[in-house]
């Protein structure tokens, strides 16, 4: 019987990855602690395990001996620059906790998982931090960056799993992959037949209810909206994000006539406007550039041109500054949806902020994912209790892992593992 501890435990998708990739391997295995300080998480994980979390695990300091610790813990900046090392220890921050725990109860192994980010976290310090402390614990580490999108999970989710087994080096037999880098890199590669067989491809067609409750649709206004700047095909829709700071497969309100109707030239303008505001010929900012009248006029040479910006600066498309530049007013202009997905390709990451705002377009409508169907783009099977509140299952998803990804990750630890271990 392994027993092990589920700390930062979320709704729990670690765990259940965990004890399936623990039951494939014939290991009987028992949770003997779980921890997480959000309440509507804890109610989710107590619908699907029957058990409340601890709260705090700042405040847990007496477990039964355990073989395994799981952490998702939060990639805290570190607060305290290290007079010594150039960098902080891990006091005040919460993988602080999971040190404390390995220091004081010495299970034979650890599975944390993290965001990607915190391999380059302060130039890579964080992540060095990190691995010193376990190190110095005393465990053997192996790293890697896995996408879900890999693991039969429509979603282009890349993250960093770190396993550990205390006085040995771990192997595996899995190494780094980000996958595909966007979606449509992702069809390409489902395309390839040697590529289809080597894992198990998934599409978010795969994971939608083939009929939602009626309050998922977006409204009848913004149906229209849609219909108006598109046509009465939406399927072109498919793919397409809704936002102003971008061209491409982009949706503007502007073409949506969100805060006025636009007419073709002024919506010309602003996507001449939008695509020639980032060259580099106007200025080396990122996120775009002021422009003057004379550097608009190289890219839009319209005789309208007059009449068009003062028409996009009354309906507050368009504002100009005291040096006489010009701007797109951008920012989140309330679209229902900021982005529709491909049914033959995977989902952007889902976040906690804002996963309810991820859209299809089905029977040649616009709606929100539901729930459910975020449960399933993190992997979780449809046996799994959702919270009975949407909003809190939205965020809780979004915050989630996916679980196939634990699982197998978990389960090539195992297989390559177990004298290691002797589990």
């Amino acid at each position: 019987m392994i027993r092990y501890i589920d700390l930062f435990a979320g709704v729990g998708g670690i765990r259940l990855g965990v004890s399936q990739a623990l039951s494939k391997n014939g290991i009987e295995s028992e949770c003997v602690l779980s921890s997480e300080i959000n309440e509507k998480a804890c109610e989710t994980y107590q619908l699907n395990f029957g058990e409340h979390p601890s709260g705090d695990v700042k405040q847990i300091d007496d477990v039964e001996p355990f073989d395994l610790l799981l952490g998702g813990f939060p990639c805290q900046p570190f607060s305290y620059a290290g007079k010594r090392m150039g960098f902080g220890d891990t006091r005040g921050t919460l993988f602080f906790e999971i040190e404390r725990l390995l220091g004081k109860y010495r299970p034979k192994a650890f599975l944390l998982e993290n965001v990607r980010g915190l391999y380059t976290h302060d130039g890579g310090r964080t992540f060095n931090t990190i691995m010193d402390k376990l190190h110095g614990l005393g465990y053997g580490t192996y790293d890697l960056l896995q996408n879900s999108s890999n693991f039969g999970v429509p979603q282009n989710r890349v993250r960093l799993y770190i396993v550990g087994i205390l006085g040995a080096a771990p192997e595996m037999g899995l190494a780094t992959d980000l996958g595909a880098a966007d979606s449509h890199k992702y069809k390409q590669s489902i395309l390839q037949p040697s590529l289809f067989d080597e894992k198990p491809r998934c599409r978010v067609g795969d994971v939608l209810e083939p009929e939602v409750d009626e309050k998922y649709y977006c409204s009848d206004k913004f149906q229209q909206m849609l219909c108006d700047a598109v046509g009465d095909d939406l399927s072109v829709l498919h793919g397409y994000r809704l936002i102003d700071y971008r061209g491409g497969q982009s949706l503007h309100s502007w073409e949506l006539g969100m805060k006025g109707k636009c007419s073709d030239a002024e919506i010309r303008f602003m996507n001449a406007l939008i695509l020639n505001r980032r060259k580099p010929i106007f200025g080396k900012e990122q996120d775009g550039k002021k422009l003057t009248l004379e550097q608009i006029k190289t890219f839009y040479s319209e005789s309208d041109i007059e009449d068009v910006i003062a028409s996009l600066l009354e309906k507050r498309y368009l504002q100009v500054n005291e040096d006489g530049k010009y701007n797109p007013v951008c920012g989140n202009m309330s679209f229902e949806v900021f982005k529709f997905l491909d049914p033959d390709s995977i989902s952007v990451t889902l976040t906690s902020s804002d996963a309810n705002r991820l859209g299809v377009i089905q029977h040649n409508r616009a709606r929100h994912i539901t729930p459910r169907e975020c449960a399933r783009l993190q992997g979780f099977p449809d046996s799994f209790k959702l919270h009975p509140t949407d909003a809190w299952s939205y965020k809780q998803f979004g915050n989630s892992v996916s679980v196939p990804v634990v699982e197998a990750v978990f389960d090539e630890f195992l297989r390559n593992n177990r004298v290691r271990l002797d589990w």
